[in-house]
Parts: structure tokens; sequence; C-alpha cells
């Protein structure tokens, strides 16, 4: 019985494997943000029609949030957010979020309702999201004014805390 079942294996199956590891195309490696990189370029619309590309925002500290309205985490530090946003007004510090696998709709309601004064950014085929290589929702980037990723957060903050006030603060340019 056991001779049985190896020669229908190598009679059936086996070739079926090869077929399909051999036809298949190789799946080309897509980069993922690393911290002391430079961070992935991307150019997103926001809500009103505004492009944003990220390798244009040089000379800023880049907020970069990726969230969704049906994550209550990511609805849970969006207040944070916008109070980080409001203290650095002054700076030279930009606060983009990037909806996730969402309804636009749904979201620039909710960010409107809300009073979020950020942009929102519409990453539709997911292509921003794919580039980061992200896990999920919420996660955030912060990119210094060179363009290098100097922190990969994942979940949620509470972004008006001491301590994320100052890990924001020490990659602000200066002067």
């Amino acid at each position: 019985m056991r001779r049985y079942l190896s020669f229908l294996v190598m009679l059936f199956i086996l070739p079926g494997l090869l077929l399909v590891v051999g036809c298949q195309k190789e799946q080309p490696v897509q980069p993922v943000a690393e911290v002391g990189k430079p961070a992935p370029d991307f150019t997103l619309k926001d809500t009103t029609g505004t492009v944003w590309k990220l390798s244009n925002l040089k000379g800023n500290l880049v907020f970069v949030n990726f969230w969704a309205t049906w994550c209550p985490p990511c609805r849970d530090e969006m207040p944070s957010m916008e109070a980080l946003h409001r203290r650095l007004a002054s700076e030279k510090f930009l606060m983009l979020s990037v909806l996730y696998n969402d309804d636009p709709g749904q979201a620039a309601q909710y960010v409107h309702t809300n009073g979020f004064t950020f942009p929102l950014l519409l990453d539709p085929i997911g292509e921003a999201a794919r580039a980061y290589g992200i896990t999920g929702v919420p996660e955030t980037y912060i990119v210094d004014q060179d363009g290098i990723l100097r922190e990969k957060i994942i979940g949620p903050v509470q972004w008006s805390s001491a301590g994320a006030i100052t890990m924001v603060g020490k990659y602000l340019p200066r002067g």
C-alpha cells in the first residue's frame, strides 16, 4: 500500500507541483520602509484634490499616519494627532493622514465632523501602504527634513503626551 501511494504521488502530484513552480513569474520584491533609510516616495491626492508628493516636502518634518474609520484605535488617536498638529503649527512640521482600505466619503465626513485640520490623503489602490509595508492600522512614520525615515510606530499613540512630543521634537528642523 505504501509503495502504491508513493507511486501515485510521483505520478500525479509531483509533476503538477513542478509545473506550477516552474511557470510562476518571479514576483518583484517590494521595498518596505526601513528606519535610517530614505522613506519611500509617494504621490497622493487629498480630499480637496491637492496633490502631495513626499519628496517635495523635504525641509520639513513629515508625520505620515495610515489609518481607517473602521479602526477604533485609529479613531482614538486622532484627537491627540490634532493636538500635536496644532502644537507644532509654527514649526516646519507637516502631518499627513493616509486613508487605508476605507470609504473616502465616510472618512472625509469623520475628519470634518471632528474638526481635524491635517490633510486626509487617499491611497485608493494601496500603493503607499504597500511601499511602506504596513501590517495594519494605525501605523505612523516620522520622516526627517532630508527624507530619511526616523521612526516607525506600529499601533496607536497618545501624540499629545510628553514622550511623544519629545520624540517628534528631536527631529524638528532647526533654524
